[in-house]
């Protein structure tokens, strides 16, 4: 998964979080925040993290020791809400489609046709206006 793919994830996700108001923490290697700090715009980060923000970064270190084990170690904590993450993609506008957009954006099927596993159609015959593969309206 790409660094813009993660942002673009927790820019949804940290909607429905401060919706229900709940924390999200995203743990990552460090090398993921050093990536994003020279592609994206992320200097607003909260450093150290807020109490109040909505969305978590925890990047931890992995550094081999002398006796040839790992060690994980806590880089920092960052913070922002869902403004910070559209900051980081350097989004203008909120990216929600209202449901009459999309009712009135999209040209209405005709024929609604069961899948290949399907052995019945999911919709009873009065709902397509031209009746669907299973239920033909003549």
């Amino acid at each position: 998964m790409t660094a813009k793919t993660i942002l673009i994830q927790m820019h949804h996700k940290i909607q429905t979080f401060e919706h229900v108001n709940k924390k999200l923490v995203l743990v990552t290697q460090d090398k993921l925040i050093a990536y994003m700090r020279r592609e994206f715009n992320v200097e607003h980060l909260k450093r150290p993290a807020v109490l109040g923000d909505s969305m978590y970064f925890h990047p931890y270190s992995m550094e081999k020791q002398k006796d040839s084990s790992y060690k994980l170690s806590l880089q920092s904590r960052l913070s922002t809400d869902t403004k910070g993450i559209r900051r980081c993609l350097g989004l203008q506008a909120e990216a929600r489609i209202e449901l009459e957009q999309m009712r009135t954006g999209f040209p209405q099927t005709r024929f609604l046709r069961p899948s290949k596993n399907s052995q019945r159609c999911l919709l009873p015959p009065s709902m397509p206006p031209n009746g669907c593969c299973m239920h033909p309206r003549i």
